[in-house]
């Protein structure tokens, strides 16, 4: 049977900075079950209704407790396991909060991405980074048409303008330190990442099954607030396969957006119907909340992976939100590990039926 891409992974060493968050839980699921020795470097999960928690992760990767805004902790760890791979997911993912501490935002998602960056350069054995910023990087300017990569980087508020300035400060890093060595340096910018197992405040996905859980009324206060939802398994899924081809490859290096279709939009009336249509969900709209300034319209053009990683969403919006539904479901089950390994398994064979990029 032929090699797959993701194979590459088996045996190797991965670090995952923000493992115990929503996406770098689920990427340390897939890593593991490619047989890849997984490194966690994040805070301890929030909760124990985390994905980290419920998932048993602590137990199945290897993990360390720390803060992205301690250099030398950091050093000493990527000194030590000399990772062949890493991935930085490690944030402070809220708009929200970045109003209520803007200062531990800059610090976190600035700071924390200079700090990996200048870690990692003492690593003999790494192939490439992967930084993970934000569509949030992208100056809105609440236009209809996705954003390019090479679009102007801006943000009004402070959780924006920080994954602007990591955009900045990884372009810094690679020009000045690693341009001339063999290690890819890449940043990827996600839509609304959805799927089982995040429950952050101030989310929407999160809030509506919390609701549900309680057997409360949602309130909606943004009803016609647009975002590029997609899976949490798609941009992993872009995430990766960059990792191995920018290995010895400087051409892929810079930006690239994953998101879903260009062309199709929805908003998050559109998301709180399609999910009340499998659920017992009760939402009401109300004022909208105007204290801090928030994108309306947002999306991203992903052009460039589809032409260069031959990458494309492989869930359409009902497919998503149907993934979704059954991640939070499961939440209960005994064994979530399992099901979280199921739904990438289907995911899989779906993304091998279509012949796209990573999965051929």
């Amino acid at each position: 049977m032929a090699e797959k891409l993701f194979d590459r992974f088996k045996g190797k060493k991965v670090f995952i900075t923000g493992n115990t968050g929503f996406k770098g839980s689920w990427l340390s699921i897939w890593l593991h079950e490619l047989g890849a020795e997984v490194f966690g470097y994040a805070l301890e999960a929030k909760t124990d209704m985390d994905n980290f928690v419920k998932c048993e992760l602590e137990s199945k990767i290897n993990q360390t407790y720390g803060n992205v805004a301690d250099l030398p902790k950091i050093q000493a760890e990527l000194d030590r396991i000399q990772p062949d791979y890493i991935f930085h997911l490690a944030a402070q993912a809220l708009v929200i909060d970045s109003y209520n501490d803007p200062v531990e935002t800059y610090m976190t998602n600035v700071m924390g991405t200079i700090n990996l960056l200048q870690a990692a350069r003492s690593c003999k054995s790494l192939k490439s980074i992967v930084l993970i910023t934000s569509d949030k990087c992208y100056e809105n300017k609440e236009v209809v048409w996705g954003y390019r990569e090479n679009d102007e980087l801006g943000g009004k508020d402070p959780y924006s303008a920080s994954k602007a300035c990591a955009e900045l400060a990884a372009k810094s890093f690679r020009e000045s330190f690693y341009k001339d060595s063999s290690v890819g340096v890449v940043t990827v910018r996600a839509g609304n990442v959805i799927g089982g197992g995040d429950w952050s405040e101030n989310r929407l996905i999160p809030d509506i099954f919390k609701s549900i859980r309680a057997n409360e009324t949602l309130e909606i206060r943004s009803p016609k607030a647009t975002r590029p939802w997609e899976h949490v398994l798609e941009p992993l899924s872009g995430y990766m396969q960059l990792a191995l081809l920018a290995e010895n490859s400087k051409k892929y290096d810079g930006g690239w957006n994953f998101g879903p279709s260009t062309y199709v939009h929805y908003n998050v009336l559109d998301v709180a119907t399609e999910i009340g249509k499998s659920t017992e969900l009760n939402f009401e709209i109300t004022a909208t909340d105007t204290q801090f300034h928030e994108a309306n319209f947002l999306k991203l053009d992903i052009t460039k992976a589809a032409n260069y990683l031959n990458w494309q969403p492989q869930l359409n919006f009902e497919e998503t939100i149907k993934f979704t539904v059954d991640g939070y479901l499961a939440q209960d089950s005994n064994d979530l590990y399992k099901h979280r390994v199921a739904q990438i398994s289907e995911y899989t064979k779906t993304a091998q039926k279509n012949k796209t990029g990573w999965a051929k």
